[in-house]
């Protein structure tokens, strides 16, 4: 039997050696990265240290006239929370304004004001002009209390003050200091991002080799870089999750601590209000032996005419000072969860029998957000090696980091709450469940019980949508472009192999769609009632209607509304909504349309011509009619989300995917015509459709760090700062 050191001689002799040249210049060229990346965080990030060495430092401690405690810091109080700096007379390049970091952390709007050679009075904002904007400072983040002025000549008069109505006071100042000195701060979490951001660039420049290597000539080669990829989204997603640790809810010594039981190594506990807890209850619920809440209704909505009415529940709540579940369905005078209830069974009733706690519905998003990227990164590679032959490593990674990021699934992670559960869950059964689709398909290369198996598997976690996010279902249509030419035109269906397959396919919907019709009955009294409509929400389900006039604002909001844009991280604010739909329009903060904010999907635009193209070089027209499923399936989705529902961005995660696997396989056609194509158009090509990706790649990214209510930023705004710090450094 060979010894480790056998095999490691075999390795280094049939795969490195050969190799050798190759591996020497990567080393080198990754060497050469990281050496610019340590340079621009020593000295392109670090820029405010060296420009500040040679600053005389003056200290204003002695004209600061508030009370001071035993250990000499001041207290700034409501009443007295301004400092003003008369007959200074000097040059003023920046002021460091140092908060005891031992207090309280918190976030503080300062006003500052100065005088100086082009200004005789303090000067504000006017018709024409900007004055001097707010600024936020940190007690917790040393680099937010230096704030760099651009005065002209000397300065005479400064004015600080702490204004905003969200204050805790006191607030413990150390000191202020004028031209004060920056400290050097090597920032390891931007280094690795830029470093991560150089290497990407390398990776996919225009003439890199990734876009020689063709996935079916180099098997291994591929597959390993696939792997590769995948584990590093799939950290880098674990990571922002854990990063926004308010709606995690899972606490251990150095982790969420404050919750920490003081015993165990890992606990659950309850996050994101009462309303949140609604899959836990549920699994509390099955225990029981009962498919309603245990939470009884008060007395005053059993007695109310119509309690789907908002306004006349809150003013019963107030009158009686019982208060009422919302978002929750009510009927026949109990609480129901209309949200579909295979996370429940998936996640919360095995957890909550196992171990008795709520399962953090946090860990169960982020499950099927990984299972969703492995799902998708295992799609493409069966198209890139079974159904294109000319896809490179380069193409299939582009356009697998774009089906990633793009599909809402980033935006799930930074709300995972029960709301983007069932949402992460149908994406994930939906995936896996073309991939089995595929495989299944494949014609003389597995056997019957495979095929069937396959099969199986792939219309089970297609059926089982309809228990997570039944919109999903609509990609259930794929299987009349996958599967009519076999079974129906070919008439395999009359051949007994053929019917059992068929059968196949078709079982699980069968049994899903019975043991959900039973639910629904037992809960509502029809089999194909989910619920929805009875929901104590903001609007009246019940009298909610299909009314026309919602179609045009939403197909303008969900697809064609640009981002709004501004000059400060993260750049990108809610845009506004505008409409003359003359009735009640549910909306939350969106971002922009599809459409316009993922230039990568304006090869949709193009879909004609390279169907045509298609169609002309193939017999079947398969990819055509997947093609023309996903994109219906995409604009039907996002209309009926907003007949339905209303206007929110994480339902963008509905049909997002729909649009982005079109793009996939439109651009996977062209590459297979690539040759017909002089190299120049090629390449412009190439460096186009690299453009497209980055730029909806940079857009996912940013939206995932814009500051919303209940998120980080929101409940943590300190801490968000720094992150505002680290990415504006040179303010």
């Amino acid at each position: 039997m060979p010894t480790i050191a056998d095999n490691l001689r075999y390795y280094l002799r049939h795969y490195v050696s050969p190799h050798r040249a190759t591996i020497a210049h990567l080393a080198r060229a990754i060497g050469v990265i990281f050496a610019i990346t340590l340079a621009l965080e020593v000295f392109v990030f670090n820029f405010n240290y060296f420009a500040t060495m040679d600053y005389d430092t003056i200290s204003l401690k002695r004209e600061i006239h508030l009370k001071q405690d035993a250990n000499d810091v001041f207290r700034m109080t409501e009443a007295d929370h301004t400092l003003e700096f008369s007959n200074l007379n000097t040059k003023v390049n920046n002021i460091g304004i140092f908060f005891d970091r031992s207090q309280p952390a918190q976030n503080l709007t300062l006003k500052i004001r100065f005088t100086d050679d082009a200004h005789l009075r303090y000067f504000d904002s006017t018709e024409y002009t900007v004055g001097v904007p707010d600024v936020e400072v940190s007690t917790a983040s040393l680099q937010s209390q230096y704030v760099n002025l651009k005065t002209t000549g000397l300065v005479t008069s400064l004015r600080i003050e702490v204004v905003g109505d969200d204050v805790r006071y006191p607030i413990r100042l150390v000191n202020v200091e004028l031209n004060a000195h920056r400290p050097f701060d090597f920032n390891g979490a931007r280094f690795g991002f830029a470093l991560g951001l150089l290497l990407a660039a390398y990776a996919f420049r225009p003439r890199s080799a990734v876009y020689r290597i063709r996935i079916l000539d180099a098997p291994h080669l591929t597959k390993a870089a696939v792997v590769g990829t995948v584990l590093v989204e799939c950290a880098l997603v674990t990571s922002f999750l854990f990063f926004g640790s308010n709606l995690v809810g899972v606490a251990t010594a150095s982790y969420n601590y404050g919750e920490w039981d003081g015993r165990s190594l890992v606990n659950t506990f309850e996050v994101g209000g009462d309303n949140a807890q609604q899959y836990a209850e549920l699994a509390k619920s099955f225990a029981q032996g009962h498919l309603y809440l245990e939470e009884e209704p008060p007395d005053w909505l059993k007695e109310m005419d119509s309690p789907y009415d908002k306004g006349a529940r809150d003013e019963a709540q107030k009158e009686t000072g019982e208060e009422y579940l919302f978002d929750v369905a009510y009927y026949d005078g109990h609480y129901y969860v209309y949200f579909g209830v295979v996370p429940v069974l998936l996640f919360y009733l095995p957890f909550y029998l196992l171990t008795g706690a709520n399962f953090p519905t946090a860990i169960g998003v982020l499950i099927a957000v990984l299972a969703f990227i492995l799902g998708c990164s295992a799609l493409l590679d069966r198209f890139a090696r079974y159904h294109f032959k000319r896809v490179s490593l380069g193409l299939y990674l582009l356009m697998q980091i774009a089906l990633v990021a793009g599909c809402g699934i980033l935006y799930l992670i930074k709300f995972p709450t029960f709301y983007s559960l069932p949402l992460a869950c149908g994406l994930a059964f939906s995936v896996w469940g073309i991939y089995f689709w595929m495989c299944g398909r494949a014609s003389k290369s597995i056997s019957f019980r495979r095929r069937c198996a396959f099969y199986l598997a792939g219309s089970l976690c297609m059926a089982l949508v309809v228990g997570c996010r039944p919109q999903f279902l609509l990609l259930s249509l794929l299987a009349f472009p996958l599967f009519w030419r076999t079974y129906v035109t070919e008439r395999r269906i009359l051949k007994r192999r053929g019917l059992i397959e068929f059968l196949c396919l078709i079982a699980p919907y069968i049994a899903v769609a019975a043991l959900v019709m039973m639910y629904n009955y037992a809960r509502f009294g029809s089999f194909t009632d989910f619920g929805a409509n009875y929901n104590l929400t903001v609007n009246d389900m019940t009298q909610r209607g299909w009314i026309f006039g919602r179609f045009a604002p939403a197909a303008f909001a969900y697809f064609l509304q640009p981002p709004h844009v501004i000059g400060t991280f993260p750049f990108l604010q809610p845009v506004d909504f505008a409409t003359t739909y003359m009735g009640q329009t549910i909306k939350e903060a969106t971002f922009g349309g599809i459409l316009a904010c993922y230039p990568v999907l304006w090869i949709l635009f193009f879909t004609v011509p390279i169907v045509r193209l298609r169609n002309n070089q193939r017999e079947t027209n398969t990819i055509t009619g997947v093609i023309g499923v996903l994109v219906a399936s995409g604009v039907v989705i996002g209309l009926v989300d907003a007949q339905m529902a209303g206007i929110l961005q994480r339902y963008y995660a509905d049909f997002s995917f729909m649009f982005f696997a079109s793009v996939v396989l439109l651009v996977f056609i062209v590459n297979e015509n690539a040759d017909t194509v002089s190299l120049t158009a090629r390449r412009l090509g190439l460096n186009t459709l690299t453009a497209l990706v980055a730029v909806s790649v940079f857009y996912s990214c940013l939206l995932c760090f814009v500051p919303e209510t209940g998120w980080y930023s929101d409940i943590y705004p300190w801490a968000y700062q720094d992150i505002l710090e680290t990415v504006q450094f040179w303010t």
